[in-house]
């Protein structure tokens, strides 16, 4: 069998095709890891490395730049701008009634001050002297020191005898609390106890304020300082109260201010508050005529009949009011039987709930 012979092959061969995928690979490209940096390139891959800062602090991008917006720091210049004017026109109609330098002239206080007044206000029997101290402020002539010198009075933390508001205060909020606790302890609260005490005691303050007010007007009495220094002493009866609830009600185990031990210690109280308040307010109403009182000190002596009615008027603001008012605020309705039926209504009520 003869094979036949064979074409000859063509003088150029066709070009090879290579197959083309017809599915496009999901596989991720691997990469080398990049070369290692210096250090001043050491934020590569720090999402955070691109944000701006503002004070010293980054901002998360979840922010998105808030603060850097021109609208929101509009917004807070707007409201800073705002929160100025309104202070500072609280500030001028403020200054219309109360002087703020003034006002914190009775908060200079210092510890042993508070400590040492609240014992002058209980036991001011054997306290000497009573005239407050003063300094002089501005001193116009070299040659004639006490003719052109301008004096005003030291603040509370350097002399015992200057009238402060912290002690006051602090007694007014002392009492209104102490109130409502003592009423609790009695099974006598309600909800308005608080409100009724805190506006007892405010009117009773008003009151005499206003009554003081009227008086050093009808008697011409002149004094810088003089309604601050007024406001303050009225406030110093609520000491002797805040005792005078306090013994009582250990005394009278929980009877209130009535019997016995009440009216003993409330009558030891208001006669110190007295004897405090005839001494002190003497300056106000009954300058001192003597020739060491400073030319400049405001202080002005007056005649012998003036003199007689200020005194008549310092007497009775100092007894008769301040027993009228310390016998309102004192007051208190507790009595054993009153406490009895609260505790058997309360034992009544826990058997039922026990026996249900």
């Amino acid at each position: 069998m003869q094979r036949g012979s064979y074409a000859p092959p063509p003088a150029h061969s066709p070009p090879l095709h290579h197959p083309v995928p017809q599915h496009v690979s999901t596989v991720p490209m691997m990469r080398s890891p990049p070369p290692p940096q210096s250090q001043s390139n050491s934020n590569y891959g720090n999402p955070y490395a691109n944000q701006n800062v503002t004070g010293g602090t980054t901002f998360a991008p979840a922010f998105g730049g808030f603060m850097n917006d021109p609208t929101a720091q509009m917004g807070y210049q707007l409201g800073k701008t705002a929160l100025n004017t309104s202070q500072e026109y609280m500030g001028r109609n403020l200054n219309r009634y109360v002087s703020i330098p003034a006002l914190k002239h009775y908060f200079n206080v210092t510890t042993p001050y508070v400590l040492r007044k609240l014992l002058l206000v209980l036991f001011p029997w054997r306290h000497r002297p009573w005239s407050r101290e003063q300094r002089p402020s501005h001193q116009a002539s070299s040659s004639d020191p006490s003719a052109n010198a301008s004096y005003h009075f030291l603040p509370p933390r350097e002399d015992l005898n200057s009238p402060d508001m912290y002690i006051p205060v602090m007694a007014f909020v002392t009492y209104i609390l102490l109130s409502t606790l003592l009423a609790g302890l009695r099974g006598q609260f309600h909800p308005e106890v608080m409100g009724l005490t805190a506006t007892t005691a405010f009117l009773v303050v008003l009151l005499e304020i206003l009554g003081l007010k009227f008086g050093t007007y009808v008697l011409s009495v002149n004094n810088d300082s003089q309604l601050l220094d007024l406001v303050a002493y009225s406030g110093y009866k609520f000491v002797g109260v805040i005792v005078t609830l306090v013994v009582s009600e250990t005394l009278n185990q929980g009877a209130g201010t009535g019997g016995w031990a009440g009216w003993t210690v409330f009558t030891y109280t208001f006669m110190a508050n007295a004897f405090f308040l005839l001494r002190s307010l003497k300056y106000v109403l009954l300058p001192d005529s003597s020739s060491s009182t400073p030319a400049g000190s405001g202080m002005h002596t007056v005649a012998r009949s003036q003199r007689n009615r200020r005194t008549q008027f310092l007497f009775i603001y100092s007894y008769i009011v301040q027993f009228i008012f310390m016998c309102i605020l004192s007051r208190q309705d507790g009595s054993p039987t009153q406490a009895k039926t609260a505790t058997a209504a309360a034992a009544a009520a826990a058997g039922k709930l026990g026996s249900t």
